[in-house]
This record gives structure tokens, C-alpha cells and sequence, in this order.
């Protein structure tokens, strides 16, 4: 069997032969969970609809939990969840009917209703008509929904979309503790890095239906290479004693930039500076956030 519980292969999906996904090769291990990654209109949606079988690939292969979809569908989605866009709901019903609805279709134990209610934090308002939820409650009962049946994997089309940000924190604490308390492996997808980075281990960055990074959320982290900029007198005479010692730079905004420095070279080029008695006015260091990262893969269209 497979080590992954999703895995594709040159997924595609064209419309009047514009390629929505393009060749896309995802791979996500048991017990992740992973951010799949980019902005409105990437082909996030067309990916997880392709995967639960919503929607056929123009070419490519989707394995789930080790199988081939196209082989054994309806076996394989009996084990996935999903919470696609928007949960459905009937207003006029509470909570423990809405499930009840659903429990008849997956015929699962009528104590896998509390059982979700509880996973969810909904047990204390399960008697109350769903159309007085908030916006986040109503996206709560739809991952129970997801849950009733069991699931081994748990598919999530931006499930913090339109949340206020204490709703936004009740979903991501819900999917932090699907892997260590439920057993359950994550695919949740957002155009938000800095709300996946709190939950994910694994992402995936996808632009214009092309994956341009897959990797872990710490060697995202090593890409954030940090610099120094140093306001000084007299920068282009101190760029070439820079250039002297080895480390290349250049002078823009008024600052000597400087990328991947150590603090040894740092120190040494202070240093020489001093000695060359070039006052220093100040040094600062620089980092790319995450964010910024993000914005300059999905913005250029860079791979990293």
C-alpha cells in the first residue's frame, strides 16, 4: 500500500482547452495536515473536486488512502470527508436533525451524532435551529457533517472563509487536533499563508493550476534568507572594502544591502568599516516574512 493517503500524478483539468490544473503531483503522508496553498482562481477548488470525484481530469491519476479513485470510488469516499465552499443545511432544523439526515444516508450508529456534536463544541446548542447559528457555527456543523461517517481523511475548501477572527480560531484549534486526537489526515485549502502556517506541517503551492513549491512549513521558514542593510558615510567607498572582504552587495535607498550574512561577517565588516573610519549610523537586520514569500511565488509565478 501506498505511504500517502492522497497522491496525483500529472492531474489535469482543461476547460475549452485552458489547463484550470496543470500537471499537478501531490503527495501527502498519513497523520499531516497540509495547507494547500494560493490565490483565488488557482485551481484549489478544481483540485479537491477532482479528488472526490465531483469532477473527471482531462488526464492524470488520483490514489486516495492507496487506491485508485477511478477503480474503487464509491469504496474510497465511504473513508473521506468533506467540507466543500459552504456547508448545506435545513435553517428550520437543529443540529441533531440536520446530522440525523445525513447518519440515515451513511447509515452509521445513531451515537456518532453526540459523538460529532462533541468533536465540534456544538453539543450545548444541537436543539437550537441552525439558521440562528453564527457564520462559524454553521461552518462547525459542517465538519461534523464531514466526520459522521468515520473518516480517515478530511478534505477542507477554505473552511475560514468569511469568519471573524474568533471563528477563525475555533476552526483552526478544531483541525489542529484532528491528526493526535481523531486519527484523522487534513487537506485544508486557503489563499491565507499566515493562517495555514498556524495549522499545517506540509504545504503545497499552487499558481495558475501549476504546484510551485511542496514541502515542509520549516524549509518554507529556511527560505525567508535574512539580510543586512547599513546606513553609513561615504557607502560606495565602504561597498568596495565590503567587496574586499568577500562580501558582495550593493547600494540602494540610501543602505548598503547585504543578503545572507553570518554574524562572524557581519562583525568583520563592521569592523573594517570602523577601521577605515567610516561612521556608522546604523545596522539593521531584514527578514522576509512568510508572507512576503508567498506573495512573491503566487505574484511572479517563481517556483522556489
Amino acid at each position: 500500500m501506498s505511504d500517502y493517503v492522497i497522491r496525483t500524478k500529472g492531474l489535469t483539468k482543461k476547460y475549452r482547452g485552458r489547463a484550470a490544473v496543470d500537471n499537478l503531483d501531490l503527495q501527502i503522508a498519513k497523520g499531516e495536515i497540509y495547507g494547500f496553498l494560493g490565490p483565488n482562481g488557482a485551481g484549489k477548488t478544481t483540485t479537491i473536486r477532482m479528488l472526490l470525484g465531483l469532477i473527471r481530469p482531462t488526464k492524470g491519476t488520483v490514489e486516495l488512502l492507496g487506491k485508485d479513485l477511478r477503480r474503487e470510488k464509491i469504496s474510497i469516499l465511504r473513508r473521506v470527508g468533506s467540507l466543500v465552499e459552504y456547508p448545506s443545511y435545513y435553517g428550520h432544523l437543529n443540529a441533531i436533525e440536520n446530522l440525523e439526515a445525513i447518519r440515515r444516508i451513511l447509515d452509521v450508529p445513531k451515537s456518532r451524532i453526540a459523538e460529532v456534536l462533541d468533536i465540534v463544541s456544538l453539543t450545548k446548542e444541537a436543539k437550537r435551529a441552525v439558521k440562528g447559528y453564527s457564520l462559524g457555527m454553521k461552518q462547525r456543523l459542517g465538519i461534523a457533517s464531514a466526520l459522521l461517517g468515520s473518516p480517515e481523511l478530511l478534505i477542507l475548501d477554505e473552511p475560514t472563509n468569511g469568519l471573524d477572527p474568533s471563528g477563525i480560531h475555533e476552526i483552526r484549534e478544531l483541525i489542529k487536533a484532528m491528526p493526535t486526537e481523531h486519527g484523522i489526515t487534513v487537506l485544508v485549502s486557503s489563499h491565507l499563508l499566515g493562517e495555514v502556517e498556524q495549522m499545517a506541517g506540509t504545504v503545497g503551492i499552487i499558481r495558475q493550476g501549476q504546484m510551485v513549491f511542496q514541502d515542509t512549513i520549516q524549509n518554507l521558514r529556511m527560505k525567508a534568507v535574512g539580510g543586512i542593510n547599513l546606513s553609513v558615510s561615504e557607502p560606495e567607498s565602504a561597498l568596495w572594502i565590503a567587496r574586499e572582504s568577500g562580501m558582495i552587495g550593493q547600494y540602494r535607498d540610501g543602505l548598503l544591502q547585504f543578503g545572507g550574512l553570518n554574524d562572524a561577517q557581519v562583525a568583520l565588516l563592521v569592523r573594517r568599516l570602523v577601521e577605515n573610519q567610516h561612521d556608522i549610523y546604523r545596522v539593521e537586520e531584514h527578514r522576509k516574512s512568510l508572507e512576503d514569500i508567498f506573495m512573491q511565488v503566487v505574484g511572479e509565478g517563481r517556483s522556489l
